[in-house]
This record gives C-alpha cells, structure tokens and sequence, in this order.
C-alpha cells in the first residue's frame, strides 16, 4: 500500500492531485498540507511512503524539506510549474518530476514508479531488521553459551563450580591446565590441547601451545624484542603469543 502526502500551496493543485490518485490501486492519501511546516507535523503523524510535493511552498522550499529528512525521506514524486528545478530534483533522488496543470496519465505513471522504489526501500528495511534480529540472537545465544558452561574443579576435598565467563585465561601445566580467574586459580585435570577442541571459539582463542585466553579479557597487544608479541588482558596479565599462533589471531581479530 502506497501512503501518499500531497504538500502544495495551492488548494486547487492539492484537489487535482487527489482526483489523479482516487482510480490507482494501492494508493490511499494519508493527508495533505499547505505549507512546509503543517507538512512536517503531518510527516511525523503518518509517516508516508511517498511525498508528492511542490517546489516553492510556504516557510520554505520542498528541497530545504528533504534536506531536514535526509536519509529517512520517503520516495518523492515532484509536482510543480516550474520545469527549472528538474536537475536539482534529480540529484535530491526524486522518483519523478511532474509538471503543472497535471495529467492523469502522467502522474499515474510517476506513482508506478515510485511503487518500485518503495518495494525495494521495504525490502531492504525488512532485511536490516532481520539481520539485527539474528545479531540479537546469536549475541544472546553466544552470552548463553558463556554462562551455561562451566567446569567442576576439586581442590583440597571440595568440589568448585568455576563458570566459563569467568575464566580470564587458561595456562597448561603438563597434563592439567590452571584455570585463572579473577577470584583465584584452579588446577583442573584435562591438557591444553582437549580444552581448545571444546571451549566455544567465539569466546576463547588458543594465542601459545601452552595459553588460551578469554576473548573479552583482552585489552590490547604489544611488541617486544625481537618483534615477541604479548597479549595483555584486562587485569594486566601480560600472556607471550606464539609465533605460530599470530596469523591465526590476526585473522580471528580481524587485524587488531
């Protein structure tokens, strides 16, 4: 459905304009307006999909209207006596240019246009808003993800609940690994390398053969001698990257 607002000065103009519309399928007039400021506040009441709008109106001009809407301006057919400003109308990316005393057929053709206009705008709205509700999604699935799993650590006879968000990074100690977090360490029975095979990727990166850090605890890198390179996380622990692992990281970060 086409929702058409007709902003003209000129009553007799706005009369012809409806009558032009009144036979076309799948196009309703939500409003009309005389002036460039009762437009505005009809704009923000109905929110059109199409403007048909004249050039020199009332508290200014249709170009100074759609330079206030900028990116959000909806399809915009020009209707005017002024055949001078067709360039310009143009290059402000109106549909069409439809000049005074206006025919039917003409205007009717200028609406068909701006109904492919106003498809492709939807659809590309429709996409925007389905890719940042699978971005909601996964980032709400990913947080799951992080709180959900977790390890049970025994230490001294008592059993611990360590959750994976808390770990700030992982060190291999022979056949155990020392999970670090922000509270203490704990030393947990599994190697290095069985722990990278199942921690979630989008959370943790392996950055040496014998160090896996929690993706969010990073805070920066930095440079050494011998062009060494050091990740350091959040609480200041400084964790050596090795140099097999550097690509892979650059990559996964893309280039931090």
């Amino acid at each position: 459905m086409i929702r058409a607002l007709i902003l003209d000065d000129e009553p007799l103009a706005r009369r012809r304009i409806r009558r032009a519309l009144a036979p076309l399928d799948g196009v309703e007039v939500v409003g009309e307006a005389g002036s460039i400021r009762d437009g505005r506040a009809l704009i923000a009441a109905h929110n059109p999909n199409l403007l048909l709008l004249d050039v020199q109106m009332p508290n200014g001009s249709g170009f100074d209207l759609l330079a206030e809407l900028e990116g959000s301006a909806p399809a915009i057919i020009f209707v005017t006596a002024f055949d001078q400003y067709a360039i310009a109308a143009f290059d402000a990316r109106a549909v069409d240019y439809v000049l005074k005393p206006v025919a039917f057929d003409r205007l009717a053709l200028a609406v068909e246009r701006a109904r492919g206009v106003i498809a492709r705008q939807e659809e590309e709205q429709q996409l925007a808003e389905l890719r940042s509700v699978v971005s909601a999604l996964r980032g709400e699935l990913k947080e799951r993800a992080d709180t959900d799993a977790c390890f049970w650590v025994t230490s001294r006879g008592e059993t611990f609940r360590v959750p994976a968000i808390d770990i700030v990074w992982i060190q291999a100690e022979r056949d155990y690994v020392r999970l670090h977090t922000p509270q203490r360490s704990y030393l947990y029975h599994e190697s290095l390398a069985s722990m990278a095979d199942r921690l979630d990727p989008a959370s943790f990166i392996r950055v040496h053969r014998s160090a896996i850090i929690h993706r969010r605890r990073l805070r920066s890198f930095r440079r050494g001698q011998f062009a060494s390179l050091t990740a350091v996380l959040d609480d200041g622990t400084e964790v050596r990257v090795g140099r097999t692992y550097e690509r892979l990281i650059r990559t996964a970060l893309k280039d931090v």
